[in-house]
């Protein structure tokens, strides 16, 4: 979709891909930031689509995707003598010369010495998970158990939403309360630990399709629930989970419940970080560090608390005494305070 993005604006400005220039790429990357996302009709609609911009505007993370693609494109083509002489998408010309890190203090972390020159600045967000609240209010809204055992699962074992859907049937032991994955970057088959609940659901949920789907070891576990059963995709799950937040009332994600499931390993104090790592399949610590930032609910309910607490001090420390020959339970009664 990058590459489609660039050729497009190539196309309108009439210049071959080979031949674009710094010039070019600048004049793309700038577009990007003013121009925002084209819109157009729901290709069910009746009206002629045509694409407009002026939409919403692309996002950090989006820009600086687009800008590693391209310069890896072009890379690609300049190695192998197929495109322009010159990367229209180069490094920063401060780091262009030299080696990456070199002479670097192993005691400090590594700096991003190799920004492209039209790089965004990307800011550090802090992960997205659900709320207590909202997630009981979500599972509440879930329609069969092949959804509750879904959500349970990810909330439990923190993988990817595509992870979960590689499981076969033979992945799943209930009796070690593990769940067999293929991981997304390694490709590796991982067993990962669940809650007893999500085994529960699961099970619920095979004796209801137990007529329905297809057995074998190496069959998959989740299948669609309209007949005919096909293996259950990632986009009907993404679909399936919109579905209950329009009924909810929320702006949940996938994606969401693995954080969930990072911040609430993340903040047992019995479980190591590192184990958190080799469950969410991190390849550096430090990525797993940032579970450990507070979430943005409990620090609003804690500072609440401690006005609370200053607003109960102050008027603790105000309050008058009992003038000489009064009971202080008397006035307790008589004034609701406290003696």
């Amino acid at each position: 979709m990058d590459l489609l993005r660039w050729f497009r604006f190539l196309w309108a400005v009439e210049v071959p891909w080979e031949r674009a220039t710094r010039l070019e790429a600048r004049d793309f990357s700038r577009w990007l930031l003013v121009a925002g996302q084209p819109t157009r009709p729901h290709w069910r609609s009746s009206t002629t689509r045509v694409w407009t911009a002026g939409g919403k505007p692309y996002a950090a993370s989006v820009r600086a995707h687009s800008e590693t693609v391209l310069r890896a494109f072009y890379d690609f083509h300049l190695e192998v003598g197929t495109g322009p002489i010159l990367n229209p998408f180069p490094l920063h010309r401060s780091r262009r010369g030299g080696r990456a890190h070199a002479h670097h203090n192993p005691m400090e972390p590594h700096a991003k010495e190799r920004a492209g020159l039209y790089r965004p600045t990307v800011p550090k967000r802090v992960p997205r998970s659900v709320p207590d609240e909202e997630f009981n209010e979500l599972f509440a809204r879930l329609p069969s158990h092949r959804d509750r055992a879904l959500v349970a699962f990810y909330v439990s074992t923190g993988a990817r939403a595509s992870e979960l859907l590689s499981a076969t049937q033979g992945g799943a032991d209930p009796g070690r309360q593990l769940i067999a994955v293929v991981r997304k970057g390694t490709r590796e088959v991982q067993e990962l630990p669940a809650s007893t609940d999500a085994f529960v659901w699961l099970r619920l949920y095979q004796l209801e399709m137990d007529d329905a789907i297809p057995l074998g070891r190496r069959m998959p576990l989740w299948w669609t629930l309209r007949a005919p059963s096909r293996p259950l995709t990632y986009h009907a799950t993404h679909r399936m989970f919109e579905r209950v937040n329009a009924l909810a009332g929320t702006s949940a994600t996938l994606h969401a419940l693995r954080h969930t499931a990072a911040y609430r390993m993340a903040e047992d104090p019995r479980l190591p970080l590192t184990d958190v790592q080799f469950v969410l399949g991190h390849a550096q610590l430090t990525t797993t560090q940032i579970y450990l930032n507070p979430r943005k609910e409990e620090v609003i309910r804690r500072v609440l608390a401690h006005h609370a607490e200053q607003t109960r001090q102050a008027a603790a420390r105000t309050a008058p005494e009992p003038a000489a020959g009064y009971r202080a339970e008397t006035l307790s009664v008589l004034f609701g305070g406290r003696p």
